[in-house]
């Protein structure tokens, strides 16, 4: 977490844990396996409470959030704060955040070609890891 920007108006003991369990995974999960895992610590949280504790935590750009090619959304906290894009495994989540400078170029030029300033984009690259592919 960066710190600088407040998650919410309060901070309830619910969205503490759902944060702390956020900064100790490394892979994209869904809020279904968020919500298994702090439930095996036990800590006393609702799914409705990791939905909107993950949806205030990707507004605030502390967590990304993407979805598999089949609709599921997943959640991360990124290990950097600069522009970045993902590597995800379908199958097992696994993440690696890479670089894409020559995205980023090819991205700039069409906006300025079609006369488009202020541009954003996401890339999320689907495949198996090497795991879950033997």
């Amino acid at each position: 977490m960066n710190g600088s920007r407040p998650v919410a108006s309060r901070t309830t003991r619910q969205r503490t844990e759902v944060i702390a369990l956020l900064n100790e995974v490394n892979d994209f999960l869904t809020a279904q396996q968020l919500h298994g895992l702090l439930r095996e610590r036990g800590a006393k949280v609702g799914l409705t409470t990791v939905y909107r504790t993950l949806q205030l935590l990707v507004d605030a750009g502390e967590v990304d959030a993407t979805r598999l090619p089949d609709g599921e959304q997943l959640f991360r906290q990124c290990s950097r704060s600069r522009h970045h894009h993902h590597l995800v495994c379908r199958m097992c989540g696994r993440t690696v955040e890479i670089e894409g400078p020559a995205m980023e170029r090819w991205a700039e030029k069409v906006a300025d070609q079609h006369g488009y300033t202020d541009v954003a984009h996401t890339l999320e690259l689907f495949g198996t890891c090497s795991t879950c592919a033997r």
